[in-house]
């Protein structure tokens, strides 16, 4: 049985979350967030937390043991992009890109 858990409009880019959910895909659950919790970057929290969701809901929804539970999927996919402008010299302006993911966690028992 496969447990889901999503996480949406987190901050950061996707291809940002991306690397940080390359490293635990096809981890079991324990072992993905004691990885997690080193990791230097902001989004590796973020990660952690959906992980944590799909352990819970698997737990309290399927009654399955968090220990026995892997991480089969985990996806990032792109989400809104909130549109800001910088100005500049002469009387110009930048665009400054406010980018938001989505996660997915997908897990099961093994």
């Amino acid at each position: 049985m496969e447990v889901r858990a999503t996480a949406k409009g987190l901050k950061g880019s996707a291809p940002k979350v991306r690397r940080v959910i390359n490293v635990v895909r096809g981890k079991n659950v324990a072992e993905a967030l004691g990885i997690l919790r080193f990791l230097p970057t902001p989004t590796a929290r973020q990660v952690a937390k959906v992980v944590k969701s799909a352990a819970a809901n698997a737990e309290h929804n399927f009654q399955i043991s968090p220990t026995s539970l892997k991480i089969t999927k985990i996806f990032a996919n792109v989400g809104s992009t909130v549109k800001r402008f910088r100005p500049r010299s002469r009387g110009r302006v930048s665009p400054v890109l406010k980018r938001s993911t989505h996660v997915t966690v997908i897990v099961k028992e093994v």
